[in-house]
């Protein structure tokens, strides 16, 4: 059966159990078009465009 060889320290446990590992919120650019926020590189949810061109319709 493997047990462990030494005691692991305490800055290595809190090293471990700390929250350096956890994601950062996407970053949201404003829309060129409309100035709503949206995800970079992703059509705009509330006017539909992307690059200048209208890629999803949202007049209905």
């Amino acid at each position: 059966m493997a047990v462990p060889k030494r005691k692991t320290s305490k800055a290595r446990r809190d090293k471990r159990r700390s929250s350096v590992w956890k994601l950062d919120a996407p970053a949201l650019t404003k829309c060129p078009n409309c100035g709503e926020y949206k995800l970079a590189h992703r059509a705009c949810t509330s006017c539909g465009i992307y690059k200048g061109r209208v890629v999803i319709n949202t007049e209905a």
